[in-house]
């Protein structure tokens, strides 16, 4: 044995229609990152962005696990964004009539 560790890797990609929604969703789960984890947002040439999350271990089955929490937090966030947006048109719409 050599000592040397392999590390199971993957890459989620998720895009969405703008900018900000992206930021705002990297951001909400990027504050559970251990440093194995790496969350970023590209921009592409047209109005809308990608979330990318990498993500490194040790185990097969640590990838996964971490992969399938990864995959909730970021459902959550989006779901919550969703409604927020929702909340914010159904107000001004009242605000507006």
């Amino acid at each position: 044995m050599t000592g040397e560790v392999n590390t199971r890797t993957a890459t989620v990609r998720s895009r969405f229609e703008d900018s900000e929604t992206a930021e705002i969703l990297a951001s909400s789960v990027r504050v559970d990152n251990t440093p194995e984890i790496d969350t970023r947002v590209e921009v592409g040439g047209d109005d809308g962005a990608t979330v990318v999350t990498t993500v490194s271990r040790e185990t097969t089955g640590g990838l996964q696990s971490t992969l399938d929490d990864y995959v909730v937090n970021l459902t959550v966030a989006e779901k919550i964004v969703q409604l927020a947006n929702q909340q914010q048109t159904d107000t001004n719409t009242e605000y507006n009539s």
